[in-house]
């Protein structure tokens, strides 16, 4: 049995990523798309093989054909998207990162929670095989207590102001700069491996560029089993890193587990 979607939001996520695999996963069903502007909607609904395709994202709650939505809007349409599909009795997949704030955050849960329906983060590298085989290295004990994580994720983003992903940054629209918009999903890949963070210090800069939202900023965490993290990330490093680098205890050359995330 195929669950039909309907997706909310076409811009280049959706195009890149979400709207083929809708299409051609065989447990799926593609069945319509939503756009701020109706013409735009339909040529997408065409090229994914969308059968219908609306202007108003409420009125892709209201088709009953559709089990389940995938948010893939700007981050301050998240919390009332969610809280509304919920009510519509929608399943959903969201976009990352999932709020503004945790204040959203929770009112979409509770939402979820009370229509007794699914709420997921498209947090995609949780299921990255290369993360369950660092997974399974830790735990084999070959690095010993694993000591320290770092990550570095650095992308050159200066976009124009006409650019379609120009609102990420604008802070009321994106929460933030690179912490929020890649760094998210980084943060899920450290708690994936070494479970709950128990404390956190953060420092955040426009080292290059006078905007609303960071260009960069670095987290250090602790978690409870004891390891700590670095994750450095930055939107004004024109050499591009996506790196994790893990240094257990063992005397004998600890090994240096790089990936590209």
């Amino acid at each position: 049995m195929k669950l039909a979607w309907g997706l909310i939001g076409c811009g280049d996520i959706a195009r890149k990523r979400v709207a083929p695999a809708l299409r051609d996963l065989t447990e799926c069903d593609l069945v319509a798309v939503s756009r701020g502007r109706g013409e735009l909607a339909e040529s997408f609904a065409r090229e994914f093989g969308a059968e219908k395709w609306y202007s108003n994202w409420q009125e892709i709650l209201l088709d009953d054909e559709i089990d389940a939505v995938y948010i893939a809007t700007p981050v301050d349409l998240h919390a009332a998207q969610t809280i509304a599909a919920a009510e519509a009795g929608k399943q959903v997949l969201c976009e990352k990162p999932l709020a503004l704030t945790v204040d959203e955050g929770d009112r979409m849960l509770a939402a979820c929670r009370a229509n007794n329906v699914k709420l997921g983060v498209a947090y995609y590298r949780h299921f990255y095989p290369v993360v369950a085989r660092i997974k399974e290295v830790i735990e084999s004990g070959e690095i010993g207590t694993p000591v320290m994580a770092q990550i570095n994720a650095f992308e050159w983003f200066n976009p124009a102001p006409d650019h379609s992903r120009a609102w990420l940054l604008n802070r009321q629209r994106a929460g933030g700069g690179p912490m929020f918009d890649f760094g998210c999903h980084r943060i899920e890949v450290l708690t994936n491996i070494f479970g709950p963070i128990s404390e956190v210090k953060a420092m955040t800069a426009n080292v290059l560029f006078a905007r609303e939202v960071e260009d960069t900023a670095a987290a250090l965490f602790r978690f409870e089993r004891g390891t700590c993290g670095l994750l450095t990330v930055t939107h004004a490093a024109h050499e591009p890193q996506d790196t994790l680098q893990i240094f257990g205890l063992n005397r004998i050359r600890p090994p240096q587990i790089g990936t590209r995330l």
